[in-house]
Protein backbone atom coordinates (compact mmCIF):
# COMPACT_ATOMS: atom_id res chain seq x y z
CA UNK A 1 0.00 0.00 0.00
CA UNK A 2 2.63 1.89 1.01
CA UNK A 3 4.39 1.51 -3.16
CA UNK A 4 1.59 3.11 -4.11
CA UNK A 5 1.06 5.88 -2.18
CA UNK A 6 4.51 6.33 -3.39
CA UNK A 7 3.97 5.99 -6.88
CA UNK A 8 0.87 7.85 -6.83
CA UNK A 9 2.71 11.34 -5.11
CA UNK A 10 5.34 10.23 -7.88
CA UNK A 11 2.94 10.63 -11.03
CA UNK A 12 1.03 13.75 -9.39
CA UNK A 13 4.71 15.53 -9.37
CA UNK A 14 5.42 14.84 -12.68
CA UNK A 15 2.06 16.29 -14.32
CA UNK A 16 1.95 19.18 -12.06
CA UNK A 17 5.77 19.74 -13.24
CA UNK A 18 4.03 19.25 -16.94
CA UNK A 19 1.00 21.24 -16.16
CA UNK A 20 -1.20 18.42 -17.48
CA UNK A 21 -4.62 17.59 -15.40
CA UNK A 22 -4.67 14.26 -14.54
CA UNK A 23 -7.45 11.70 -15.94
CA UNK A 24 -9.02 8.50 -14.72
CA UNK A 25 -10.60 5.36 -17.12
CA UNK A 26 -7.15 4.05 -19.38
CA UNK A 27 -4.77 1.72 -18.97
CA UNK A 28 -2.01 4.37 -20.66
CA UNK A 29 -2.81 7.67 -19.86
CA UNK A 30 -2.37 9.58 -17.05
CA UNK A 31 -3.05 13.27 -17.59
CA UNK A 32 -4.06 15.56 -20.45
CA UNK A 33 -2.72 18.68 -21.57
CA UNK A 34 -3.77 21.64 -24.34
CA UNK A 35 -5.70 18.81 -26.15
CA UNK A 36 -3.00 15.59 -26.17
CA UNK A 37 -2.78 13.28 -23.75
CA UNK A 38 -0.29 12.36 -21.72
CA UNK A 39 1.40 9.05 -20.70
CA UNK A 40 4.57 8.64 -18.25
CA UNK A 41 6.88 5.92 -18.44
CA UNK A 42 7.96 3.22 -16.23
CA UNK A 43 10.50 4.80 -13.14
CA UNK A 44 13.08 2.01 -13.22
CA UNK A 45 13.50 1.23 -17.16
CA UNK A 46 14.02 2.54 -20.48
CA UNK A 47 10.20 3.23 -22.24
CA UNK A 48 10.59 0.26 -24.61
CA UNK A 49 8.89 -0.90 -27.84
CA UNK A 50 6.50 -2.99 -26.29
CA UNK A 51 5.48 0.47 -24.11
CA UNK A 52 4.77 2.47 -27.13
CA UNK A 53 2.64 -0.30 -29.21
CA UNK A 54 0.45 -0.69 -26.01
CA UNK A 55 0.07 3.14 -26.26
CA UNK A 56 -1.18 3.04 -29.75
CA UNK A 57 -3.28 0.25 -29.17
CA UNK A 58 -5.02 2.25 -26.62
CA UNK A 59 -5.17 4.92 -28.40
CA UNK A 60 -6.70 3.43 -31.73
CA UNK A 61 -9.13 1.95 -28.91
CA UNK A 62 -10.41 5.21 -28.01
CA UNK A 63 -9.70 7.41 -31.29
CA UNK A 64 -7.05 9.45 -29.55
CA UNK A 65 -4.41 10.97 -32.01
CA UNK A 66 -2.58 13.29 -30.12
CA UNK A 67 0.43 11.88 -27.49
CA UNK A 68 3.01 13.08 -25.00
CA UNK A 69 4.96 10.24 -23.98
CA UNK A 70 7.40 11.33 -20.82
CA UNK A 71 10.03 8.82 -19.80
CA UNK A 72 13.47 9.41 -18.01
CA UNK A 73 14.54 7.07 -20.40
CA UNK A 74 13.89 5.65 -24.05
CA UNK A 75 15.11 2.33 -25.77
CA UNK A 76 17.52 2.84 -28.14
CA UNK A 77 16.17 2.62 -31.65
CA UNK A 78 12.65 3.23 -30.93
CA UNK A 79 12.89 6.38 -33.11
CA UNK A 80 12.03 6.93 -35.37
CA UNK A 81 10.88 4.09 -36.47
CA UNK A 82 8.23 3.66 -33.99
CA UNK A 83 6.90 7.56 -34.50
CA UNK A 84 7.00 6.93 -38.13
CA UNK A 85 4.74 3.72 -37.55
CA UNK A 86 2.53 5.43 -34.95
CA UNK A 87 1.60 8.32 -37.37
CA UNK A 88 0.85 5.54 -40.06
CA UNK A 89 -1.60 4.44 -37.55
CA UNK A 90 -3.37 8.02 -36.97
CA UNK A 91 -1.53 8.49 -33.95
CA UNK A 92 0.75 11.44 -33.10
CA UNK A 93 3.59 10.23 -30.24
CA UNK A 94 5.43 13.33 -29.41
CA UNK A 95 8.51 11.71 -26.30
CA UNK A 96 9.99 14.24 -24.23
CA UNK A 97 12.47 13.35 -21.50
CA UNK A 98 11.71 14.28 -17.54
CA UNK A 99 14.26 15.92 -16.27
CA UNK A 100 16.23 15.72 -12.81
CA UNK A 101 14.63 19.10 -11.93
CA UNK A 102 11.44 17.63 -10.94
CA UNK A 103 12.54 16.31 -7.97
CA UNK A 104 12.98 19.65 -6.97
CA UNK A 105 9.81 21.05 -5.37
CA UNK A 106 10.45 24.88 -5.30
CA UNK A 107 11.15 24.08 -9.41
CA UNK A 108 8.19 22.91 -9.87
CA UNK A 109 6.00 25.19 -7.87
CA UNK A 110 7.50 28.23 -9.80
CA UNK A 111 6.88 26.54 -13.17
CA UNK A 112 10.95 26.35 -13.87
CA UNK A 113 10.83 22.19 -14.85
CA UNK A 114 11.47 22.25 -18.83
CA UNK A 115 10.11 18.84 -20.55
CA UNK A 116 13.04 18.64 -23.54
CA UNK A 117 12.56 16.52 -26.59
CA UNK A 118 14.09 13.18 -26.92
CA UNK A 119 16.60 14.81 -29.21
CA UNK A 120 16.00 18.70 -29.93
CA UNK A 121 18.09 21.33 -32.11
CA UNK A 122 18.15 24.59 -31.69
CA UNK A 123 19.04 26.96 -34.42
CA UNK A 124 19.48 30.79 -34.99
CA UNK A 125 18.86 32.28 -38.91
CA UNK A 126 20.99 34.60 -40.16
CA UNK A 127 19.57 37.37 -42.49
CA UNK A 128 21.14 39.47 -45.33
CA UNK A 129 18.87 41.58 -47.54
CA UNK A 130 16.07 39.15 -48.82
CA UNK A 131 18.20 36.41 -48.07
CA UNK A 132 18.13 33.90 -45.22
CA UNK A 133 20.50 31.33 -43.15
CA UNK A 134 20.40 29.37 -40.50
CA UNK A 135 23.17 28.42 -37.71
CA UNK A 136 22.63 24.91 -36.12
CA UNK A 137 23.49 25.97 -32.44
CA UNK A 138 23.06 22.91 -29.98
CA UNK A 139 21.86 19.52 -30.63
CA UNK A 140 21.31 17.43 -27.54
CA UNK A 141 20.08 13.48 -27.21
CA UNK A 142 18.48 11.96 -24.24
CA UNK A 143 18.50 8.28 -24.99
CA UNK A 144 20.44 5.28 -23.38
CA UNK A 145 21.32 1.83 -24.38
CA UNK A 146 22.17 -0.46 -21.55
CA UNK A 147 23.88 1.34 -18.56
CA UNK A 148 27.33 1.56 -17.34
CA UNK A 149 26.72 0.02 -14.01
CA UNK A 150 25.87 -3.10 -15.60
CA UNK A 151 28.43 -3.55 -18.36
CA UNK A 152 31.48 -3.16 -15.61
CA UNK A 153 29.25 -6.10 -13.97
CA UNK A 154 29.23 -8.17 -17.10
CA UNK A 155 32.14 -7.24 -18.82
CA UNK A 156 34.46 -10.17 -19.10
CA UNK A 157 38.19 -9.40 -18.61
CA UNK A 158 40.02 -8.26 -22.00
CA UNK A 159 37.58 -6.96 -23.19
CA UNK A 160 35.19 -3.55 -23.79
CA UNK A 161 31.56 -2.53 -24.71
CA UNK A 162 30.45 0.82 -26.02
CA UNK A 163 27.39 2.03 -23.71
CA UNK A 164 24.86 5.39 -24.58
CA UNK A 165 23.76 6.40 -21.09
CA UNK A 166 21.60 9.42 -20.79
CA UNK A 167 22.79 11.02 -24.20
CA UNK A 168 26.91 10.18 -23.85
CA UNK A 169 28.53 7.42 -25.74
CA UNK A 170 31.31 6.00 -23.03
CA UNK A 171 33.42 2.92 -23.94
CA UNK A 172 33.60 0.90 -20.72
CA UNK A 173 36.89 -1.31 -20.56
CA UNK A 174 38.11 -4.43 -18.41
CA UNK A 175 41.83 -5.12 -18.27
CA UNK A 176 43.22 -8.62 -17.68
CA UNK A 177 43.47 -7.86 -14.07
CA UNK A 178 39.73 -6.93 -13.93
CA UNK A 179 40.62 -2.99 -13.73
CA UNK A 180 37.92 -1.05 -15.29
CA UNK A 181 38.47 2.58 -17.35
CA UNK A 182 35.85 4.82 -19.01
CA UNK A 183 36.47 6.51 -22.13
CA UNK A 184 33.66 8.99 -22.79
CA UNK A 185 33.65 9.13 -26.70
CA UNK A 186 31.32 12.03 -27.15
CA UNK A 187 33.61 15.16 -26.29
CA UNK A 188 31.00 17.86 -28.26
CA UNK A 189 27.64 18.01 -28.91
CA UNK A 190 28.49 18.18 -32.79
CA UNK A 191 30.16 14.56 -31.79
CA UNK A 192 26.52 13.34 -32.39
CA UNK A 193 25.79 14.06 -35.81
CA UNK A 194 26.55 12.61 -38.90
CA UNK A 195 24.34 15.15 -41.21
CA UNK A 196 22.11 17.97 -41.18
CA UNK A 197 20.20 19.53 -43.85
CA UNK A 198 17.31 22.33 -44.37
CA UNK A 199 14.32 23.32 -46.24
CA UNK A 200 14.18 26.98 -46.14
CA UNK A 201 10.84 27.30 -47.12
CA UNK A 202 9.45 24.17 -45.68
CA UNK A 203 5.34 24.84 -46.13
CA UNK A 204 5.68 24.97 -49.90
CA UNK A 205 5.19 21.40 -50.63
CA UNK A 206 2.04 19.79 -49.38
CA UNK A 207 2.06 15.70 -48.61
CA UNK A 208 -0.73 14.56 -50.62
CA UNK A 209 -1.85 10.80 -50.65
CA UNK A 210 -4.08 8.79 -52.89
CA UNK A 211 -7.51 7.32 -51.03
CA UNK A 212 -9.92 5.44 -52.74
CA UNK A 213 -13.55 6.76 -52.57
CA UNK A 214 -15.46 3.59 -51.00
CA UNK A 215 -18.41 5.03 -52.79
CA UNK A 216 -17.13 5.45 -56.40
CA UNK A 217 -14.33 3.14 -56.18
CA UNK A 218 -11.97 5.95 -57.55
CA UNK A 219 -8.84 7.09 -56.17
CA UNK A 220 -9.08 11.14 -54.98
CA UNK A 221 -6.45 12.93 -53.64
CA UNK A 222 -6.32 14.39 -50.23
CA UNK A 223 -4.02 16.54 -47.90
CA UNK A 224 -2.60 14.71 -45.09
CA UNK A 225 -1.92 18.04 -43.53
CA UNK A 226 1.84 17.39 -43.29
CA UNK A 227 4.23 18.97 -45.22
CA UNK A 228 6.84 16.98 -47.45
CA UNK A 229 10.87 18.37 -46.24
CA UNK A 230 12.77 18.80 -48.97
CA UNK A 231 16.58 18.56 -48.68
CA UNK A 232 17.94 21.90 -49.93
CA UNK A 233 21.19 22.14 -48.66
CA UNK A 234 23.20 19.49 -46.38
CA UNK A 235 26.68 19.19 -44.21
CA UNK A 236 27.61 15.77 -43.63
CA UNK A 237 30.70 14.25 -42.53
CA UNK A 238 33.22 11.83 -44.53
CA UNK A 239 35.71 9.49 -43.88
CA UNK A 240 38.33 11.83 -44.90
CA UNK A 241 36.61 14.80 -43.69
CA UNK A 242 35.17 14.91 -40.25
CA UNK A 243 34.53 18.38 -39.91
CA UNK A 244 30.73 20.06 -40.46
CA UNK A 245 29.58 23.15 -41.58
CA UNK A 246 27.38 24.45 -38.87
CA UNK A 247 25.82 27.58 -41.08
CA UNK A 248 24.14 26.66 -43.83
CA UNK A 249 24.53 28.98 -47.01
CA UNK A 250 21.97 31.86 -47.74
CA UNK A 251 18.98 31.37 -49.75
CA UNK A 252 16.94 34.31 -51.62
CA UNK A 253 13.13 34.16 -50.15
CA UNK A 254 10.07 36.76 -51.02
CA UNK A 255 9.67 39.09 -48.70
CA UNK A 256 7.23 38.09 -46.11
CA UNK A 257 7.10 35.69 -43.19
CA UNK A 258 8.19 31.75 -43.98
CA UNK A 259 8.95 28.72 -42.30
CA UNK A 260 12.32 27.37 -42.51
CA UNK A 261 12.97 22.83 -41.17
CA UNK A 262 16.27 22.07 -40.10
CA UNK A 263 16.63 18.39 -39.90
CA UNK A 264 19.55 16.46 -38.04
CA UNK A 265 20.33 12.55 -38.40
CA UNK A 266 22.54 11.11 -35.40
CA UNK A 267 24.86 8.80 -35.90
CA UNK A 268 22.44 5.71 -34.91
CA UNK A 269 20.51 6.86 -37.90
CA UNK A 270 17.48 8.34 -35.92
CA UNK A 271 16.63 11.77 -37.22
CA UNK A 272 15.03 14.84 -35.49
CA UNK A 273 13.47 17.73 -37.00
CA UNK A 274 12.84 21.61 -35.99
CA UNK A 275 10.74 24.27 -37.64
CA UNK A 276 11.13 27.97 -37.19
CA UNK A 277 9.33 30.89 -38.36
CA UNK A 278 11.60 33.88 -40.23
CA UNK A 279 10.61 37.04 -41.42
CA UNK A 280 12.77 37.84 -44.98
CA UNK A 281 13.01 41.49 -45.55
CA UNK A 282 10.94 43.25 -42.35
CA UNK A 283 11.42 43.57 -38.64
CA UNK A 284 13.62 41.31 -37.19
Amino acid sequence: MQQEEKEAAFLELILKAYKAEKVEGFESFQGKKQGRMVVVGPVNMPVSRLFVEEIILECRKHRISKVDLLGFEFEMGLFPDYLDEARRKGVDIQPKYIPAEVFDKRAVERGQVVFHDVAYIEVKPHYRKNEVAVELTDFSVFYSQDSIADAEITLKEGKSKIVVERGQIVKVKKDKKGIVSREQLTKNWTDWIDYWSVDYDFESKREIISVKNPETGEAEEHWTGDYIFENEWQSFRTRQNRKLELTSAYRELTPGRHKMAVKVVDIFGNDTMTIIEVNVGGKK
